[in-house]
């Protein structure tokens, strides 16, 4: 297990990675912000679902994954329909006017990244995406209760390195 220091390191990284994310948001078109960048890749991914399985996907409450699709949806990037199996429920799909936007925005960010990793190796690029993946799965692996960290005592919280901030 890594030592103390180098996981306040990660801290420190994390909240610097915050200036990525930041430029890479600056690449979406203005009518596409990242919830709706959110939900257009995974309908490309996975295909047609239900609103439920899109916000199960998403992590983030209904009524939050209703509004982005609502946004998608008045620019003709989803389309909704009725669920054969449950009329009441809905089946949410890709437009092939949101795979175009879906399209445009990988290649803009392929772009960025491109640019900004010139000086990479292709081993190294790789190392990272290996990594990020897998540190991704270490935190999906994580969301059941159980498996939460103990929380910390008073003395702990108010010694800690604080959260990601930017």
């Amino acid at each position: 297990m890594a030592e103390k220091a180098q996981y306040e390191e990660l801290i420190r990284q994390f909240s610097a990675f915050g200036a990525v994310k930041r430029e890479m948001g600056r690449l979406l078109p203005s009518d596409c912000p990242g919830g709706s960048v959110a939900v257009l890749t995974l309908l490309g991914r996975h295909g047609d679902m239900r609103m439920s399985k899109l916000a199960e996907l998403l992590a983030v409450d209904m009524s939050v994954t209703s509004r982005h699709v609502a946004h998608g949806a008045e620019r003709g990037w989803i389309e909704r329909f009725p669920d054969p199996a449950d009329k009441r429920s809905r089946i949410l799909r890709l437009t092939s006017a949101g795979q175009d936007q879906l399209d445009e925005i990988a290649e803009r960010t392929t772009q960025l990244l491109s640019h900004r990793l010139s000086d990479w190796s292709d081993d190294e690029v790789g190392q990272l995406s290996r990594l990020m993946a897998r540190l991704r799965a270490s935190f999906d692996d994580c969301r059941a209760p159980a498996a939460r960290p103990p929380a910390l005592s008073g003395d702990e919280q108010s010694t800690r390195t604080p959260a990601i901030t930017t």
